[in-house]
């Protein structure tokens, strides 16, 4: 916004849905990043506004105290900025949105996720966004500031209360504990023993879905998760030097997704021949998913996505009533089915063999 102002005449409101004072406006932001840019002589701040040397002005406003009249004065108005968007009600995107309609003017929403059904979610974050909208995650790791106190708490909540951690650092919605799917993890160092027995699964990128790669290795009833793999938009022919970057990947079976069988013989026909479909079928989703609740999982820090989806899988809540119910989200699961798919021989081995069997031979190879 400082730097668009710099630039040329714009008029901005910045909004909340309640705003009984300045101070709890983003006015003072704005203030210090023009401070910061060495900008001052481009603007004059005032007491309730910042007026721009090209003309322009900045507002700041409270959508509660808006009214369909008054709402009227912001059409000419070329950026709208509505801070804490999380609180946003329904009734106020619905008169904001008629009316910032300038030709090239835009609409800026930036919040903190708490639940799927708050307005300004069922706006954005649904499977049919509106058109001409970006919508941009982001969390911690994409703060190239963050100070070495605030990593600090990021670690101890990691390991303290995991529905913390995926709430506040990584942007995932409030949610009852029962609500997640794992509690079996920790994320810890180790090194991987020479001789270890791989299991490798992969899943494949759809639009803004990423491709995946996850390697691990079991001892006993751990399953340890060492190295990961993943980007979003990966073109089919990219694939080979993305899985190169996992260690050994070429050498070890790969069980990937079985969606996208051309994917599969691509892969087959350019160095991955030991790459299989798995094999999918009634109940192979949720199956999988307990077979992964059986072990305790270690994570490797470096597998930070697997970290991430661990802490965000969870089953579905009644919208209504707030309860849990037994339907997994389709959210958040790419590493997860990786993982899956890695684990999908010794969990077909599982239910042929006798436990006590599958415990002896969980160190050997199952491919």
């Amino acid at each position: 916004m400082v730097e668009e102002n710099i630039a040329g005449k714009l008029d901005c409101v910045c909004l909340r849905e309640m705003q009984k004072s300045l101070q709890f406006s983003v006015k003072k932001l704005l203030e210090t990043k023009i401070q910061a840019m060495n900008a001052g002589s481009y603007f004059e701040v005032q007491d309730k506004r910042i007026l721009t040397k090209h003309g322009g002005v900045i507002i700041f406003e409270g959508m509660q105290n808006q009214t369909a009249d008054s709402i009227k004065s912001l059409e000419g108005f070329d950026r709208a900025w509505f801070e804490e968007a999380q609180a946003a009600s329904q009734k106020s995107l619905d008169m904001l949105r008629p009316t910032i309609r300038k030709d090239g003017s835009e609409m800026w929403f930036s919040w903190n996720p708490n639940k799927a059904t708050d307005p300004i979610d069922a706006l954005l974050r649904s499977e049919v966004p509106p058109p001409n909208s970006t919508v941009i995650q982001v969390n911690y790791r994409d703060n190239p500031w963050l100070p070495d106190v605030l990593v600090q708490e990021i670690a101890y909540d990691q390991k303290r209360d995991p529905d913390k951690f995926a709430h506040i650092w990584l942007g995932g919605y409030q949610k009852h504990s029962g609500a997640r799917v794992f509690n079996n993890w920790t994320v810890e160092e180790f090194d991987t023993p020479n001789g270890a027995t791989f299991r490798m699964g992969a899943d494949w990128g759809f639009a803004n879905d990423p491709s995946v790669l996850v390697r691990g290795f079991t001892e006993g009833r751990k399953l340890y998760v060492d190295y990961e793999t993943w980007m979003i938009g990966c073109e089919i022919d990219q694939l080979p030097d993305l899985f190169d970057r996992v260690p050994e990947s070429r050498k070890w079976f790969i069980t990937a997704d079985s969606a996208r069988p051309e994917t599969v013989s691509y892969m087959r026909n350019h160095g991955y021949p030991k790459i299989n479909p798995a094999i999918k079928g009634p109940g192979s989703l949720e199956d999988g998913v307990e077979f992964l609740k059986s072990f305790d999982i270690v994570v490797h820090p470096r597998c930070q996505h697997v970290i991430d989806e661990l802490s965000l899988y969870s089953y579905e809540m009644d919208p209504l009533t707030e309860q849990i119910i037994p339907k997994l989200k389709d959210k958040h699961n790419h590493t997860i089915d990786a993982l899956r798919y890695a684990c999908e021989a010794l969990r077909r081995t599982a239910k042929a063999k006798p436990a006590a069997a599958v415990e002896h031979e969980s160190m050997g190879w199952m491919g």
